[in-house]
């Protein structure tokens, strides 16, 4: 199977991820913008709270994802993780996976692709999964593998039909489909996996 690596994935994408016993990340093609390469949905109290990752590249050049540099000038890390113990604190198992969690808002990456494939391997090791992956070397539009590379696309998202779980803040705006994974694990944790995986959302996706 074929994924982008992003921040955080949608749990639309973890669904497919546990569909298999081995992945394979596009870092060849290039980078574009709405995507959740650099972004990822969480539940505040607000609703719906996007957290975004500056990224440093050139708005007239074609980058490759594997080239896309993270803005550090920004004190990005540390808002981040402070929002995330905001809307999570009262969460279950936030605390449980906290100290995990903290080492990748406090070492500086310069590459987003390094960072995303860091957030990739916490959220299997949080599941306790054995899911390899590998890279791919060239772009292909065509690929022989199985393609869920459009996951990463923010925008004009579809309804995956996820079966609800509780949330943090569901009492005030009802369940939020499709959240960062962060926002499954929080709630279920050692649970996450048998969610993912019994979930038919992806049956969607042909």
């Amino acid at each position: 199977m074929l994924f982008i690596p992003t921040y955080f994935a949608p749990i639309i994408q973890y669904v497919a991820m546990t569909k298999s016993d081995t992945i394979v990340f596009e870092v060849d093609d290039n980078f574009q913008k709405q995507t959740y390469r650099n972004r990822c949905n969480i539940y505040s109290a607000s609703g719906k709270l996007q957290l975004n990752i500056s990224t440093i590249h050139n708005k007239n050049i074609r980058q490759k994802t594997r080239d896309i540099k993270i803005d550090n000038s920004s004190n990005w890390q540390t808002q981040h993780l402070r929002t995330l113990q905001t809307v999570y604190r009262s969460s279950p198992f936030f605390e449980f996976y906290e100290d995990d969690l903290r080492p990748l808002y406090e070492q500086k990456q310069e590459f987003l692709l390094d960072f995303n494939i860091k957030c990739h391997e916490f959220i299997i090791s949080a599941m306790q999964e054995e899911i390899t992956y590998s890279k791919t070397s060239i772009y292909n539009v065509d690929s022989d593998l199985k393609d869920f590379r459009s996951l990463a696309v923010a925008r004009k998202e579809l309804n995956y039909d996820l079966k609800p779980y509780t949330q943090v803040f569901e009492n005030k705006h009802g369940f939020l489909s499709n959240l960062s994974i962060l926002d499954l694990l929080f709630m279920e944790g050692p649970s996450t996996e048998i969610y993912l995986k019994n979930n038919n959302a992806l049956d969607l996706l042909g």
